[in-house]
């Protein structure tokens, strides 16, 4: 394992190296974390000692510091309890048959808590206070710039019955999903700090190396983030073929795991997981752990070739993924993404299973190698995500499907139509629906993408996503890094695509308003009814069959892109300027000679009323 942490570390002094070439400003924070743990698997409770080693990267002196601790969320009266009762659209999730808070029942040996005993800095004696989900910490040295510090703590907790995400004996009967379960320090980037209470969605971390030692009933599996240390120790599938497993005395196991450069750790364990792997050829060891009930084992069998097939996807789209293992792992309550692997549900049909896997891993990318700001920026991780995964699902699975987005357009749609739409800006945390924020994330982040390919083009929008991993991975990139790695690929202006798309609730109309004979040739009039301005892509259809492109940039634009129907012969017309609402054009074909006019046959451009945007001659 020696020569992938030496490559880690070569990887990462050449981003470095690129940051400063891009901006000498840039920084980031670093951690390593050295965490031992013992669990009771009888009481679901928990001991732990941290050894955090902080280096202040940033020009600022700290003189506070923040860390999360998550799991007191799952306690009654709790923030995210009373976001979950005061929602107009709650979680189902999260709530009982009568749609009633989960958390708000949770007996004093069911509920979450992750408490600190105590907390040094570099020896030294700190005061903190906890704030339900954060940890406040008053620095005994304020860090200067370039410092370093490290803190000694102590901390105690206890598994909350599953009620999200993370928790005990979830509904699928896997006994423990360990996300968001150690106090992590939260992230200080050139915001300033990042210490969001854990009241529903995202997360967001600094990037580290992890040693972490979890000590718990010897009949459990465990798998999740890191690489285990001591296979021969644990048995369990770990060990490499034809090795003697070294038994070990007593009723516990100690499991060893180092994680170089992730922002998260995530375990899970339970007694009777299938422990299975599979070698991606010329990639990674994908793990797959999941109960052994013979309702689900087929699917999982069928599984494992499928992921091998999704990681080379991911890994030709987007770009290489840097770790050598990936772990698929039945826990949660759905789908969560963590670092080199996933809590996912398993009782689903083959589709969903594959459905699910494709989107959680393709989250590695986005989340946990780019790691975009989530709480603030959902739509970057989420949408990007769902975009990717929809163009893997469509080869992998062979759903040979004309527009593989089709869903997340009629998702959109059905937001702005029911007037509850909020700006793409609007924090995680904050949207006032769990409807307007799920569509807005999931489906309106991926049309950013799909509809960036319609804008400028489907080669320059997969360059683009491609540019954007290789110069960006492991640097929290903001909304304006993609815009900026767009514009480079496609060499057009595309601020005005990021504001009106992300930090508005505009919208695209366009239609057509007459088509008629003008002096013997066709003259075509377009409105622009929407705010938000577009390039538009017009098909004129003959009554012989044939067919003809016209192409109207958007002037601010300051470019075009080439032409996507290079089978079919196009006209790029004068630039329309977003100011003039009203646009028309001639071309040199007799109106008898016309059968239909279409704006934008790729249905790529979000437009909200499609009953103009084509006029077809009456009979």
């Amino acid at each position: 394992m020696k020569h992938f942490f030496k490559g880690i570390a070569a990887v990462m002094l050449l981003l470095g190296q690129a940051a400063v070439a891009q901006n000498g400003s840039y920084w980031q924070q670093h951690v390593d974390y050295t965490m031992e743990v013992d669990m009771n698997v009888d009481n679901f409770q928990y001991t732990g000692t941290q050894k955090l080693v902080y280096t202040n990267n940033s020009p600022d002196e700290l003189s506070r510091v923040y860390y999360h601790l998550f799991f007191n969320a799952f306690q009654p009266g709790s923030e995210m309890d009373m976001r979950l009762q005061s929602i107009p659209d709650p979680d189902g999730r999260m709530t009982d048959d009568q749609k009633k808070s989960r958390i708000a029942s949770l007996k004093e040996s069911e509920i979450g808590y992750l408490h600190v005993n105590s907390l040094t800095q570099d020896g030294v004696k700190v005061d903190f206070v906890e704030e339900e989900t954060i940890l406040v910490v008053e620095l005994a040295q304020p860090i200067p710039p370039g410092g370093k510090t490290t803190f000694e703590m102590e901390f105690k907790g206890q598994v909350p019955l599953q009620v999200r995400r993370a928790g005990r004996n979830s509904a699928e009967g896997v006994a423990l999903s360990m996300s968001q379960w150690y106090p992590k320090l939260a992230e200080y980037d050139f915001e300033g700090w990042h210490a969001d209470p854990y009241i529903a969605r995202e997360f967001h971390g600094v990037w580290g190396d992890f040693d972490v030692k979890l000590t718990l009933d010897k009949k459990y599996v465990v798998g999740g983030t890191g690489y285990l240390q001591n296979p021969q120790e644990i048995g369990h599938g770990y060990e490499a073929p034809g090795t003697k497993v070294k038994k070990q005395k007593g009723k516990t196991l100690t499991w060893h795991f180092k994680a170089p450069m992730v922002h998260d750790f995530m375990w899970a364990a339970d007694p009777d997981y299938i422990h299975d792997t599979l070698q991606v050829e010329n990639g990674p060891t994908l793990h797959f752990l999941y109960k052994d009930n013979k309702e689900i084992i087929d699917n999982w069998k069928k599984l494992q070739p499928k992921t091998a097939e999704l990681m080379k996807f991911f890994n030709k789209n987007i770009g290489e993924y840097p770790y050598e293992q990936y772990s698929v792992i039945q826990g949660g309550d759905g789908g969560m993404e963590y670092a080199m692997a996933t809590l996912i549900t398993g009782e689903r049909k083959f589709g969903s299973l594959v459905g699910v896997t494709a989107h959680e891993m393709a989250h590695s990318w986005f989340q946990h190698i780019l790691a975009s700001n989530e709480s603030k920026h959902e739509w970057m991780d989420e949408g990007f995500t769902t975009f990717i995964s929809s163009l893997a699902m469509n080869e992998v699975m062979q759903e040979n499907k004309e527009n593989p987005f089709e869903g997340t357009y009629k998702g959109y749609y059905s937001l702005v139509n029911s007037g509850k739409e909020q700006p793409q800006t609007t924090h995680a945390d904050r949207y006032d629906l769990n409807f307007a924020y799920g569509i807005a994330a999931y489906s309106k982040g991926s049309i950013f993408l799909s509809q960036l390919g319609y804008v400028i083009g489907q080669d320059k929008l997969m360059e683009t996503l491609r540019k954007y991993y290789e110069d960006f991975k492991f640097k929290h990139p903001t909304p304006n890094d993609i815009k900026r790695t767009a514009e480079k690929v496609s060499g057009m202006e595309l601020d005005w695509y990021l504001t009106d798309w992300t930090q508005t609730t505009n919208t695209i109309d366009y239609g057509i308003t007459d088509v008629k004979d003008k002096e013997g040739k066709t003259e075509v009039s377009l409105v622009r009814k929407g705010a938000m301005p577009m390039p538009i892509d017009i098909l004129v259809i003959y009554e012989d069959g044939t067919k003809e492109t016209f192409y109207a940039p958007l002037r601010m634009m300051r470019g075009e892109k080439e032409n996507p129907y290079p089978q079919i012969n196009r006209t790029v017309l004068e630039d329309w300027p977003w100011a003039q609402s009203n646009y028309s054009f001639t071309f040199d074909k007799p109106l008898e000679n016309v059968k239909a006019v279409v704006i934008d046959p790729s249905q790529l451009m979000a437009d909200i009323d499609l009953e103009d945007n084509v006029w077809q001659k009456t009979p």
